[in-house]
């Protein structure tokens, strides 16, 4: 599982998850042209990252000829929610109060709605782990 015990991801490491998530399935050479040669870096510096990203199980590979071809395994929103749960693990030290005034504070930055949706959220949660909750 991602953590930020290990390094976070890179801008070029999102750009391919990006890539991935968008355009599916890729071989470093397919994803080079893609992405390497607008920002004038190198195959070699691609197929590392894909390496990495390989590595830290965000990727999946399979060897097709003389090349790997990779595909995403892990979801933007799965991702997502690994990288909040261990920035909130990592920061909160037991105490939560300033990650929930962050939730409420970006939804209610974006607009009304956003606000109205984590109260949505909320309330779909409690009804469906009624028994889930300690009281």
């Amino acid at each position: 599982m991602y953590s930020l015990k290990r390094p976070y991801l890179g801008e070029l490491e999102m750009a391919v998850l990006e890539h991935l998530w968008s355009h599916g399935e890729f071989d470093a050479k397919g994803v080079y042209s893609a992405l390497g040669k607008t920002r004038g870096i190198s195959h070699n510096t691609i197929q590392s990252t894909l390496e990495r990203l390989f590595k830290k199980k965000l990727l999946a590979r399979q060897k097709i000829s003389h090349a790997y071809v990779y595909q995403a395994i892990v979801g933007r929103d799965e991702l997502m929610g690994r990288m909040i749960k261990d920035v909130v693990k990592t920061l909160s030290k037991n105490n939560s109060d300033g990650m929930l005034a962050a939730f409420v504070d970006i939804a209610a930055r974006t607009d009304e709605a956003h606000l109205d949706r984590l109260e949505q959220l909320i309330n779909e949660y409690r009804s469906n782990h009624d028994n889930d909750i300690p009281s």
